[in-house]
């Protein structure tokens, strides 16, 4: 099912981009009463919009080639995670003050599409639950990157909050107060 869904959504994006990208081009060209600056002005926004695709996907490409997987949590860290004002058995020497992390995530037009049938027929908008779980994973391991920098022991107060910035995209901001535990 997945993969039948990914084809469609992938046609309706091929279907676009070439009703764009090559369609209109070929009507501005054959049309006769066109004039010649206007066909200019198009053909440059067409050519700039094919621009920022072809570099936002290199960019891309980039940074999934580097973090394949995400991890849990950052594993690595000795930070202790907690979203109550105080750690149980443990005492607070010293605020450090207040740390975060935060994040845009999107998703592409063909998930966005998915998204859209399942909201009209009903049941979990997967393609925004697997991008919330992935912004939540990176905004948490810069909130922690920025306590171990104080030197941090824990995090308490640990809390999350998103925003809707257009459509398809959203910001999770994580917040907390980094602190020396004795």
């Amino acid at each position: 099912m997945k993969i039948l869904r990914l084809i469609a959504s992938s046609a309706v994006v091929l279907g676009l981009f070439t009703a764009i990208f090559a369609g209109v081009p070929w009507y501005v060209s054959s049309y006769p009463g066109l004039p010649l600056w206007l066909q200019v002005a198009i053909y440059a926004v067409i050519g700039g919009i094919l621009l920022v695709l072809l570099t936002v996907a290199v960019e891309q490409r980039k940074s999934r080639a580097t973090e394949q997987e995400l991890p849990p949590v950052n594993s690595q860290s000795q930070v202790l995670l907690q979203n109550t004002a105080e750690v149980p058995g443990r005492e607070v020497t010293e605020n450090l003050g207040l740390v975060r992390g935060h994040t845009i995530f999107a998703i592409w037009l063909g998930r966005d599409l998915s998204a859209l049938v399942r909201l009209i027929l009903g049941g979990e908008l997967i393609e925004y639950t697997d991008m919330m779980g992935r912004a939540r994973i990176v905004a948490t391991n810069r909130m922690i990157a920025q306590a171990e920098k104080l030197g941090a022991d824990a995090i308490i107060n640990v809390r999350f909050m998103t925003t809707s910035v257009i459509a398809s995209a959203a910001e999770l901001l994580a917040y907390g107060t980094a602190v020396k535990l004795k």
